[in-house]
């Protein structure tokens, strides 16, 4: 995108064929990252937009912990880049239809398919039980906002695989749903908001705030509902569709909502989950019933679990909310800022890393993001780890620039020795009281 218009255009699919078709599929250019100046601008408009009119649209805990999962999928999808669109090529080879790549006409063919592979690929993530284990981190915010858009699975890509395949024989070239794929994820970005009501007669054709806050209730009503991308007719079509309620607040999460900020348990939790559930079961077929059916299935019951069965989570519902001093806020939003900086430098160097440097800078990324829920979730072994974390930074920076700007790096090298030795005496702190526990015991 050229302008910053245009980009924020890209939010709401106003874009110009002419302007985003391409023939080859290394021209396409990354829509997503580059639009991460209005993702920003979004962000601290809905911020701005609570404070004026007394609604309180954000806590500090949960949207950082949201912007944390957005880190930990936007650092793996450099690994899986095209992951879910593998074989595309070699199946187009076999295209039942020769569509033009300059033509208007395939630019829409390519819009409309790869939102009705979205349609699908989405209301799987929900009906199957082992890829819900994924797609369950992008409901475990209990708000709704911008922030929950970022929140996202790392195994998103790899869950994907196999869904677009099928627009290869239709002759969709790569380019095309590549560059849709893109629109389409940025389109869902600005329904996650309470601040928008009711969007009058595009409520009937398109995804809204409106209909998306439905798909993030954790009312019973709400459940399996409003699976959309971008068309919300597909909702209506195949029977997935439901309005909003004006009689019944919606609570926002999980069903059963997990009680905890910290990203990497969040990421992997519900996995377990599903194997504990599977080992349980009294018969092979019942166990496999428990991986590929419904979250909600039981021995029994029908494909998708019996909804009189489910839960019924009303409002007020409440939410988990730890606290941690000013100070220590200050010192999460500073390292989550780093973790962010770093993260695009692995962007745009990955090409030139060697696979031992990739791996150190996902795993530091990894570590860190995760560190910070484990602050806020209160585990003992939190201060050990980002002693341990920080000191291993100055290690490798001391002989190994970072960012290519030695003013930058000399700031971070200074920032992180001195927040290993304030961990380090917090972890002396937390040992000497663990060793007093001890010995009363």
């Amino acid at each position: 995108m050229s302008t910053f218009v245009e980009q924020v255009g890209s939010f709401f699919y106003i874009i110009n064929p002419n302007t985003t078709t391409f023939e080859h599929v290394e021209e396409v250019p990354n829509y997503v990252n580059d639009a991460v100046p209005v993702f920003i601008a979004f962000l601290v408009l809905e911020l701005l937009v609570g404070l004026a009119t007394g609604k309180q649209t954000a806590r500090f805990n949960d949207g950082i912990t949201s912007l944390g999962h957005g880190i930990v999928y936007e650092t793996c999808k450099l690994l899986t880049r095209g992951f879910e669109l593998w074989g595309y090529a070699w199946l187009y080879e076999y295209r039942l239809i020769d569509l033009d790549w300059s033509s208007p006409l395939t630019w829409w063919v390519a819009a409309i398919g790869v939102d009705f592979v979205y349609y699908w690929t989405h209301r799987a993530t929900h009906e199957i039980d082992f890829i819900w284990a994924a797609h369950q981190v992008h409901h475990s915010s209990e708000d709704y906002n911008f922030n929950t858009a970022i929140r996202q699975s790392m195994f998103q890509r790899i869950f994907a695989l196999g869904f677009h395949q099928p627009l290869a024989l239709l002759g969709v070239p790569l380019p095309a749903v590549v560059v849709h794929m893109h629109f389409n994820l940025l389109f869902q970005f600005w329904i996650h908001t309470e601040l928008v009501d009711d969007c009058g007669p595009l409520e009937w054709v398109f995804n809204t705030p409106s209909h998306h806050r439905v798909h993030h209730g954790a009312n019973k009503w709400c459940l399996d509902k409003n699976y959309a991308g971008v068309l919300i007719i597909w909702d209506r079509i195949f029977g997935t569709f439901e309005k909003e309620r004006r009689d019944e607040k919606i609570v926002y999460g999980l069903v059963d909502q997990p009680q905890s900020f910290n990203v990497m348990w969040l990421q992997f939790f519900y996995f377990g989950e599903v194997l504990t559930k599977a080992r349980g079961m009294s018969s092979w077929g019942d166990s496999l019933r428990a991986v590929f059916y419904g979250p909600g299935w039981a021995p029994g019951a029908p494909r998708l679990g019996d909804p009189d069965g489910f839960p019924d989570v009303r409002a007020p519902r409440g939410k988990y909310d730890p606290q941690m001093p000013l100070l220590d806020k200050v010192y999460v939003g500073t390292h989550f800022f780093v973790a962010l900086v770093i993260q695009q430098v692995l962007t745009v160097k990955l090409a030139t890393f060697n696979w031992l440097t990739v791996v150190l800078f996902v795993a530091f990324l990894l570590v860190s993001i995760g560190l910070i829920g484990a602050m806020y979730d209160g585990w003992w072994w939190a201060p050990l780890l980002e002693a341990a974390r920080c000191a291993a930074y100055v290690a490798y920076a001391r002989s190994t620039p970072v960012t290519d700007y030695p003013l930058v790096d000399a700031a971070l090298l200074l920032y992180f020795a001195a927040s290993t030795l304030m961990w380090t005496s917090r972890s002396l702190a937390v040992v000497r009281a663990g060793i007093k526990t001890a010995k009363l015991e």
